[in-house]
């Protein structure tokens, strides 16, 4: 099992910045991969970014290339998503989650074993 704890979220204002962290625990002595996704009110859960195992393979969704960064600090067992030139459009719960195949860095939820409660990020006009 591995358990996800994120953190981080809270309001902001459109420009602003913000990062979350996501820690990990559990099987930790795991290799896996690492992404996040968001889901908006009345929306489908989205992709928004994700990182192998060991940080060589990275994946954005178009909405937020060149805005959001994802980086992991392994020791910590803990993944980050820097949030830069924040829109109201980022507004939205944002869920960390691991994918136990620890090489790619896929978009797809379905492919994600474990996931976090979520942290709420609200950006304002």
């Amino acid at each position: 099992q591995v358990q996800l704890v994120e953190s981080g979220g809270g309001l902001v204002q459109a420009g602003d910045s913000l990062r979350l962290s996501c820690a990990a625990s559990g099987r930790t002595f795991s290799t896996y991969a690492m992404g996040w996704f968001r889901q908006a009110p009345g929306k489908e859960r989205e992709f928004v970014a994700a990182i192998s195992w060991g940080g060589g393979s990275t994946n954005y969704a178009d909405s937020v290339k060149g805005r959001f960064t994802i980086s992991r600090e392994l020791a910590k067992s803990t993944v980050y998503l820097q949030m830069n030139s924040l829109k109201p459009e980022d507004t939205a719960v944002y869920y960390c989650a691991v994918d136990l195949g620890p090489y790619r860095a896929t978009t797809l939820p379905g492919e994600y074993d474990y996931w976090g409660q979520g942290t709420q990020v609200t950006v304002s006009s």
